[in-house]
């Protein structure tokens, strides 16, 4: 079974999403790389960009992760504070800490990609 359909597909991500971004919305170290940025957009591109990460059939279109942050400056302490609430938003739904470790197993290979300030 793929971690996509242990945690309840399509449903279950969605609503990670939702309150990922809730999460990250009212941090004041990370509020400022959203100013401007279409939320409903950045959502769906989320969702894809999660599900297809955790085994699901969702299939992510979006532009690769170091074209989609490059223009942010994203330095490693403010990648670090995402995968915090990514890690939250999972605990807070129920996902098995095992589960979590596999998510973020598939996410890690992701940081040199999206830092680009402070290594």
């Amino acid at each position: 079974m793929s971690i996509y359909d242990s945690i309840g597909g399509a449903p279950a991500v969605a609503r990670a999403v939702d309150d990922f971004y809730a999460r990250v919305l009212t941090d004041q170290q990370l509020v400022t790389y959203f100013a401007g940025v279409d939320l409903a957009r950045l959502k769906a591109h989320q969702r894809a960009f999660l599900a297809a990460a955790v085994g699901g059939p969702e299939i992510y279109q979006g532009r690769d992760m170091a074209a989609a942050h490059a223009r942010f400056g994203v330095a490693e302490v403010d990648f670090d504070a995402v995968v915090g609430h990514l890690v939250d938003t999972l605990n807070e739904l129920g996902v098995p800490a095992p589960t979590v470790a596999r998510i973020g197993s598939s996410l890690a290979p992701l940081r040199p990609e999206i830092v680009t300030v402070g290594r």
